[in-house]
């Protein structure tokens, strides 16, 4: 059997903390929820959830000291849902200075006919063009992810996969160590369960 790897949760007051945590445990890691900067500065991988308000978010990993430490890290760290808008520089959702590891800006959807707000359901990945990243490596065809949020990023460079809602947003991202996924993995079936077990076994 292979030895569990020790993955730290961003505990930023999230209702997802508990099925993330079950979700991973699964797959044979070793949990640890934690808002220490310490802690979190030596775990070998680092999970950042989110659910709520982005200024709420920022707030308590403003409080805890970790929007100092979480663009320092070095590890492999997934951003999700709003883990994941928290990565980019400034969120529309009062008007919040976020962590700026990705550069550019979450904005607020707009409710069309049909397309309501929040963007919530399954909807389809859509694999950028040229090689997959070892984030999203086998994953089925088509991917289904869960996704439930209000606000979101466009596409841009660092787009690894999108979801079309209206308007193509940004569904996976990456820049060097740090990933974030806008669907919640840990509510997306096998396709879900995959990529935690991809991120389980990226390269530090």
């Amino acid at each position: 059997m292979s030895p569990a790897i020790d993955v730290a949760v961003v505990d930023s007051g999230g209702a997802n903390l508990a099925s993330l945590q079950f979700a991973m445990e699964r797959l044979g890691a070793r949990v640890h929820v934690s808002r220490d900067p310490a802690a979190i500065a030596a775990a070998p991988r680092v999970l950042l959830p989110g659910v709520g308000a982005a200024a709420d978010a920022m707030r308590r990993l403003r409080e805890y000291g970790l929007d100092r430490v979480i663009p320092t890290l070095s590890c492999p760290l997934l951003g999700i849902c709003l883990g994941m808008q928290l990565l980019f520089e400034h969120s529309a959702e009062g008007d919040t200075e976020c962590l700026g590891v990705l550069p550019g800006r979450v904005e607020r959807l707009v409710a069309t006919p049909g397309l309501p707000v929040p963007h919530m359901g399954w909807n389809t990945l859509q694999l950028s063009a040229g090689a997959v990243d070892p984030l999203l490596a086998d994953l089925p065809s088509p991917a289904y992810g869960y996704f439930v949020h209000s606000y979101a990023a466009g596409v841009g460079a660092q787009t690894l996969a999108s979801v079309d809602y209206g308007r193509p947003l940004a569904a996976a991202v990456r820049r060097g160590n740090f990933y974030g996924v806008q669907f919640h993995p840990e509510r997306s079936a096998t396709m879900g369960a995959q990529v935690l077990r991809n991120f389980l076994s990226l390269q530090g």
